[in-house]
């Protein structure tokens, strides 16, 4: 583990896993500690801020702490249930370009349970990794301007839903009426890092 300071107020922790990553924000979480006020996993760091500059020493040390009673397994995050409606724009041309039916590409995004690695490119946008190898597939070489909110989409070996309507470039399987993400709501995201989720044939 090293820890790098990040502004005023935050430090950067990074250490060697994904599995790391979400075991140390999942302890860092545990811990309430009152002068941590957010904590943000990525793919190999967490950044960690506190509520004051005057406390940003203390916070360090405190990660310090954790250093040794961190586990090296990635904790069992819960589980989210994604309804789906596989009507997507790509559908067609991913069966196409992996050699297998649009009912075939179906099941295999609905069989795996995901995790989400971590959250980025947009509020709410989980990456969650365990998509079957035979969905692998590039993004697309020209990005669409805008992708619908609620767009369940792959891109190389992740998958993903689209919170808010937006430019991207990951091939889109299907659409979902599940809210990614509220301002109204606590916590506003429906994924947090950790998590897991399956993927479901909409009734």
């Amino acid at each position: 583990m090293q820890i790098w300071p990040s502004g005023e107020r935050a430090v950067l922790v990074e250490v060697a896993t994904l599995a790391q990553v979400h075991a140390l924000a999942a302890a860092l979480a545990a811990a309430s500690d009152p002068r941590i006020v957010d904590v943000v996993p990525a793919a190999r760091t967490v950044l960690v801020v506190a509520d004051s500059a005057a406390h940003l020493p203390g916070v360090a040390a405190r990660v310090r702490d954790l250093d040794n009673d961190v586990p090296t397994a990635r904790p069992v995050g819960g589980l989210v249930r994604i309804a789906v409606h596989y009507d997507g724009a790509d559908l067609t041309d991913v069966a196409g370009a992996t050699g297998l039916t649009e009912a075939e590409v179906v099941a295999r995004h609905t069989a795996p349970e995901y995790i989400v690695d971590f959250i980025g490119f947009a509020p709410g946008f989980g990456y969650l990794s365990g998509l079957d190898p035979a969905l692998n597939l590039p993004r697309l070489i020209t990005p669409r301007l805008r992708v619908p909110a609620g767009s369940v989409a792959i891109a190389a070996d992740r998958t993903a839903v689209y919170p808010r309507a937006s430019p991207g470039g990951w091939r889109l399987l299907g659409r979902t009426d599940a809210p990614l993400f509220d301002v109204t709501a606590d916590p506003p995201a429906l994924l947090r890092a950790g998590m897991r989720v399956r993927f479901e044939v909409a009734g």
